[in-house]
């Protein structure tokens, strides 16, 4: 499928490693150019760029705290003056505060829920107009099988995780009509700097439960972001596809 994304631009927000990272990657290997977005990992941002280019697309890295509506629109804006356009964006920036709801403090329910959630309606709000006017866009959320589920400790992000496939289902019918398709992508335990708290006790608890008996990976995250950005999943909007081993069947 190489090439399949050629002309088109890509907005990955929290890109400068994990599954961002490789999601980037992978769309800059099918055709796209693409801006890496950070909030602190200015260097990575630059790896991140550096690997891109050596594949021969352009990249950039710019630096936006999406949660806060002033920088993604900031962000939306410098990326299309970058390289011309935007017609896919990946939602991809989030954050982990885990903690039973007896013991979860309130700034740790509002953090995650800002930057997992509100984020994406800023991104999103800022980037909807021109997609609708060039009548072609491909917005994909990534979503967790914590928000099918649910996860012991983690209300704050189980709930972050379901509010973004309400809002994915709900965007979806408001902008099909101008070629617009809106998709959550839900990995399940996907090993990356975000998952490498989780106590080896509870991974292996974990991994017993995934009828494939492993953890996933993130390029298989990618592949499964960069099919529903091409022009073979046109056809498919509002849908939430699971990457986990068949955790959450």
């Amino acid at each position: 499928m190489n090439g399949t994304l050629e002309g088109k631009v890509a907005l990955v927000t929290g890109s400068s490693r994990g599954i961002g990272r490789a999601i980037a990657f992978e769309l800059a290997r099918r055709g796209a150019d693409v801006v890496i977005n950070y909030r602190h990992s200015a260097a990575a941002a630059e790896e991140a760029v550096a690997a891109i280019r050596a594949i021969g697309r352009r990249a950039e890295a710019i630096r936006a705290d999406v949660s806060q509506a002033e920088e993604a629109a900031a962000l939306i804006d410098a990326a299309r003056r970058h390289f011309g356009g935007l017609h896919i964006v990946v939602n991809n920036a989030g954050i982990t505060r885990d903690d039973l709801l007896m013991r979860m403090r309130e700034e740790a329910w509002e953090e995650v829920l800002r930057v997992d959630l509100t984020a994406v309606f800023h991104v999103c709000k800022a980037a909807i107009r021109p997609l609708m006017r060039q009548r072609w866009g491909r917005i994909i959320n990534i979503g967790s099988v914590s928000g099918l589920m649910g996860q012991a400790g983690q209300t704050n992000y189980a709930a972050a995780k379901a509010g973004l496939i309400g809002f994915s289902k709900s965007l979806a019918r408001e902008v099909g009509s101008r070629g617009i398709t809106v998709n959550v992508v839900a990995p399940g335990f996907i090993p990356t700097d975000m998952t490498r708290e989780v106590a080896e006790e509870m991974q292996q608890a974990i991994k017993a439960l995934i009828p494939l008996q492993r953890f996933g990976r993130a390029e298989e995250v990618a592949h499964a972001v960069a099919f529903l950005a091409s022009e073979e999943a046109a056809y498919i909007t509002g849908a939430v596809l699971t990457v986990d081993g068949g955790l959450s069947m």
